[in-house]
């Protein structure tokens, strides 16, 4: 058997059935794929005894799994295949030393070079090949400056650092180091027990704290046979839209707050919290954590909590609206999203983008559609009408997906009430020497877990993957020949997670 594994989302798969090839093989498979419109959702190593393996989980209309073992040098799939493959491979050499030869640019993922001798969390040492500080990418020239934003930003958001390349005001390259809130996620997640799983997973992304957990519950309840009752599911569905449009409708306060038109940054703001009030109905919290667990939900969503979210939904929807209008027929507002920080179809393409940002690009990937979980598979999909990969495009698609969101709660709502029995927080044997990925589109995009465990059913590898990992690459190429004041603006368009992607 030399072929991809044709699984699904959320299948459980004892971990014989997942193809192991050789290295020449494998990169066939892989790089033939992507050429062929294929992507990625997971590339990452393992180690098993004192073997190392290689592990993809690709996607094209189907979702399908191969491995390889490999040395500690083997040839780089970016040089063969494309940029698709950049950042997991720069992982894989950050997190067990492996070398991708011929990789083009393989520096630090979330570790940094002047913090030499000190092994990550894997227990390897990628750094020692790094001798002092890390050089950044210079573009040479009399003409040419250097400007060098954060770690350290003003106001409360997460700590990045940016470098840009520019000719007076133009960009000409943006080199984005991250890494500062690295907290060794995935090594958790093998170590603790698994009842603080769901508390680690809320706690990757706090603005998607559904996502990530969502994912986590699948994993477990596939390797552990569990099964989630209808009424439960259409609560986890409702949850995960009224966290996508908590934050799209953030997005858009900040963005209309960085154009300095604030009257919507206001009622945006006033908004986003009234949703958040909605989580809290749900769950208990603004954040919905604790919602979710392995076997359900621990809240009963009964009469009068559907009954105050349908009418909330009904007030909103008709606030939402008139300032959206406001927003989007301003032409001030417009002179400035409108062509600024555009990325193209085909490099949207190239780096594998997913959520708003790739379909913002004309890419029609929405994980609700093409590997539905829950309740989505009885929703109807969305469509979007913006897809010139600019500012304006990132913009539109969530004003659209704003108002597709309440349309779904709308339905699940409608949904016959069942009856449904609240779970605890319990340790569930898991299938031993097994493999699953759970998918699910977090609102960023594409959330993924991967879990495999060993021959007695404990964890052997736990890879997560926000969305974000994909996307910060797109953040560096919609800079490109921008002015460099204009980053504000394409940065909030994006507004991608730093702890999410540092782990």
């Amino acid at each position: 058997m030399d072929s991809p594994l044709r699984i699904g989302n959320g299948e459980a798969v004892p971990r014989s059935r997942i193809p192991r090839v050789d290295f020449p093989r494998f990169l066939r498979i892989l790089t033939d794929f992507v050429r062929c419109n294929g992507y990625i959702v997971q590339f990452f190593a393992y180690a098993e005894g004192e073997r190392m393996r290689l592990l993809a989980v690709l996607r094209n209309s189907d979702l399908h799994v191969v491995e390889t073992e490999v040395e500690r040098d083997f040839p780089s799939l970016t040089l063969m295949g494309g940029t698709k493959f950049h950042l997991f491979e720069r992982e894989i050499a950050e997190q067990y030393g492996l070398r991708p030869n011929g990789h083009p640019w393989l520096k630090m993922v979330r570790y940094h070079a002047n913090a030499t001798g000190l092994p990550d969390v894997f227990g390897n040492d990628y750094r020692v090949d790094i001798p002092g500080n890390y050089d950044y990418y210079r573009v040479e020239g009399e003409a040419i400056h250097e400007v060098g934003v954060g770690p350290v930003h003003a106001g409360i958001i997460e700590p990045g650092h940016f470098r840009f390349q520019c000719a007076g005001e133009e960009v000409l390259h943006l080199e984005i180091q991250l890494g500062y809130q690295h907290r060794g996620v995935e090594r958790l997640l093998t170590s603790v027990p698994q009842r603080r799983w769901p508390v680690l997973c809320e706690s990757i992304a706090g603005d998607t704290a559904i996502g990530h957990n969502l994912c986590c519950c699948q994993a477990i309840e596939a390797l552990a046979g569990l099964e989630v009752e209808p009424g439960a599911r259409t609560v986890r569905t409702m949850a995960l839209e009224l966290e996508r449009l908590a934050n799209h409708i953030g997005d858009l306060g900040a963005l209309s707050g960085d154009v300095a038109f604030n009257p919507p940054a206001a009622y945006f703001g006033r908004i986003r919290g009234e949703f958040l009030n909605l989580l809290l109905e749900l769950s208990g919290n603004r954040f919905g954590k604790s919602l979710v667990r392995p076997g359900g939900v621990t809240q009963v969503a009964g009469a009068e909590q559907r009954r105050i979210i349908r009418l909330k939904i009904d007030e909103l929807r008709k606030e939402l609206a008139q300032v959206c209008d406001l927003l989007f027929s301003a032409h001030t507002v417009l002179a400035r999203f409108e062509y600024t920080g555009t990325v193209t179809r085909n490099t949207a393409d190239r780096l594998g983008l997913v959520g708003p940002c790739g379909r913002a690009s004309g890419l029609e990937y929405d994980v609700r559609e093409f590997f539905p979980t829950e309740r989505y598979g009885e929703l109807p999909a969305n469509t979007n009408w913006a897809t010139n990969g600019d500012v304006y495009s990132r913009a539109m698609v969530r004003r659209d997906e704003i108002m597709h969101s309440l349309d779904l709660i709308e339905r699940l709502l409608a949904m016959p009430e069942e009856a449904y029995r609240p779970v605890l927080q319990a340790e569930h044997s898991l299938a031993p020497a097994s493999f699953v990925v759970t998918l699910n589109e977090g609102w960023r995009g594409e959330v993924s877990h991967c879990l495999l465990t060993d021959n007695n059913g404990a964890p052997l590898r736990y890879k997560v993957k926000d969305a974000s990992f994909h996307n910060w690459t797109g953040l560096a190429m919609a800079l490109r020949n921008q002015a460099i004041s204009d980053f504000p603006l394409c940065n909030k368009s994006f507004n991608l997670s730093y702890c999410g992607f540092d782990l």
